[in-house]
């Protein structure tokens, strides 16, 4: 099978199961969404610490879970919210064991597990608060706007740096990502306000047409953020994707890197602008 055919087949599969994860019900998104934290994590481990403290990298990834779980009952069916709480029960336990680690001799890794929690769980969580109202009602029509401004920038990026990036734009992030251009990022940005507009008129981002554009500028703006901060993680472990299970692809980060920094910063600012 060449390559594009692999590609393309595995884009289809995997577009597929996130609409179905966010227009079918609140246990499919439930599933999807923790099946993908936890390989996620596991991607960022792997790559991060290896073999290393194997232990140590369940009670992460546990913590991990636990906390989307308890976040996802909480928004979805009125579990009280000082359960959540108990998310820290196995962070807790993971600083315990790191007592009792043996092999100090690459413990600056151990930090990695801490991050692992703080840069994917915790954004990670706060997808409930995009597909769940104070009803507990779902809808992923918000978080599929989302995920669309955010995969739509990535393709206006992707073309408009091919096209002219290369020959002749300044370079945006050249120590983290060479191939980067301003004017992959100008247009990008044009692109995710173009399918924010889309979205608005087809009746699925439903603010204020001043709130989509907005939202689309934010979102643009931290994705590429959330892109170059994977970036870095991979330029300093010397790999070229976070993992394999998307054919053709690489990981679950590396489509998912912008989303955990822009859409919490989307849904922050529904909030303070009082429209959630």
């Amino acid at each position: 099978m060449n390559n594009f055919l692999k590609r393309t087949i595995s884009a289809v599969v995997f577009a597929v199961i996130m609409l179905a994860a966010l227009l079918t019900n609140k246990f499919t998104f439930g599933i999807v969404m923790l099946f993908a934290l936890i390989v996620m994590m596991c991607e960022f481990l792997r790559m991060t610490c290896g073999k290393s403290y194997w232990f140590s990298q369940i009670l992460s990834v546990l913590a991990g879970a636990t906390l989307f779980t308890l976040t996802y009952l909480f928004k979805g069916f009125d579990v009280p919210g000082r359960f959540v709480i108990l998310a820290f029960v196995p962070v807790f336990i993971l600083m315990i064991n790191s007592l009792y680690v043996k092999d100090k001799s690459r413990f600056d890794k151990f930090s990695n597990l801490y991050a692992a929690i703080l840069y994917i769980a915790v954004p990670w969580s706060v997808l409930n608060f995009a597909v769940f109202n104070q009803e507990g009602e779902f809808s992923g029509l918000l978080l599929l706007s989302f995920f669309a401004i955010i995969w739509g920038t990535d393709v206006g990026a992707y073309l408009f740096g091919i096209t002219l990036g290369q020959k002749y734009g300044k370079k945006l992030f050249p120590s983290i990502s060479p191939k980067k251009s301003w004017i992959g990022f100008w247009g990008g940005l044009f692109t995710s306000v173009i399918v924010a507009i889309l979205l608005n008129k087809v009746g699925i981002f439903r603010f204020d047409m001043c709130h989509c554009i907005v939202m689309a500028i934010l979102l643009c703006v931290t994705g590429v953020y959330g892109d170059l901060i994977e970036s870095q993680w991979k330029r300093h472990y010397e790999v070229k994707d976070s993992g394999t299970i998307i054919p053709g692809h690489g990981g679950l980060l590396d489509r998912f890197d912008s989303a955990l920094i822009a859409i919490p910063i989307g849904i922050i600012y529904l909030v303070v602008m009082n429209v959630l």
